[in-house]
């Protein structure tokens, strides 16, 4: 699929990311509508990315018309909006396109109840590091979804970050790492900032410091060939500081408590596809 055009329903921060990510690449605004609520949000968007931005304040009609001429859309609502806007769009989809959904929890078979029989489906779980060009996005294929689209797909999201094939049933353990994962480490540098103020350091200074610190450790991690254990290994110097920190957070069980929150936002995922199911 040669230069194809594309819609993106909702500009919110993923579909955004997503698409600065495509952009940065050097993709041809001309090729991209989007679509946004409010009048004011379309033209600030239109303005900062080149690229037609339609408000359904403006128009009602925006989505349908957004789609009706491009081969694949993008949808960025939350998961309780996609079964109705997969209906409200449905009759204007051109033959050959793929409706790829970034939302969590909304599996491909839902998704294909609410279309036109036939419409091809692929389902994504990104994260915001696309915006950066350090993201990770799990892909996984509906029913009538072919290696064409799925080529597609994939060459668009891989200037962003890496993309990674899976069966759907492995997509909400995705979504527990790599797509909720950003705000574990986001946690981590805050959790690291409130320690180092717990030991007398200025909070601004403390601040910085944890951030700096988690972003390096992030930069070296970006090698494909970056082993977490072996660096790791590398920075922990037998009977030092580092190695008492990290037996104190083992015999805290920081590794149970990470899998158990893990566990549960798979968990959660799956609850929420029952219900979107139902």
């Amino acid at each position: 699929m040669d230069s194809p055009r594309l819609a993106f329903i909702g500009l919110g921060n993923m579909n955004g990311a997503i698409l600065r990510g495509i952009l940065a690449s050097g993709f041809d605004t001309s090729r991209v509508v989007g679509t946004v609520r409010n009048t004011e949000k379309s033209q600030a968007l239109a303005s900062e990315l080149g690229v037609t931005v339609l408000a359904e304040g403006d128009n009602p009609a925006a989505n349908q018309e957004a789609v009706k001429d491009v081969d694949i859309i993008f949808l960025g609502v939350k998961p309780f909006g996609i079964s109705e806007m997969c209906e409200h769009i449905k009759d204007h989809l051109p033959a050959g396109s793929v409706v790829v959904s970034v939302a969590a929890a909304v599996t491909t078979a839902t998704m294909e109840a609410h279309l036109n029989p036939g419409q091809s489906v692929i389902r994504t779980m990104p994260n915001v590091p696309l915006q950066v060009g350090k993201g990770a996005v799990g892909l996984s294929a509906g029913t009538h979804a072919t290696e064409e689209h799925v080529k597609a797909a994939t060459e668009l999201f891989e200037p962003s970050g890496i993309v990674v094939r899976v069966p759907e049933e492995q997509l909400d353990a995705v979504s527990a790492i790599s797509g909720s994962g950003p705000a574990y480490a986001f946690y981590l540098a805050e959790l690291m900032a409130e320690a180092g103020e717990k030991l007398g350091l200025a909070p601004e200074l403390s601040r910085e410091l944890a951030r700096a610190t988690v972003a390096g450790a992030g930069l070296m991690l970006d090698d494909p060939a970056a082993n977490p254990a072996e660096l790791r290994k590398s920075v922990t110097s037998s009977k030092g500081t580092t190695e008492v920190a990290l037996r104190i957070f083992a015999e805290r069980g920081l590794g149970d408590i990470i899998a158990e929150g893990a566990a549960g936002a798979t968990a959660r995922a799956q609850e929420i596809s029952k219900d979107l199911a139902s």
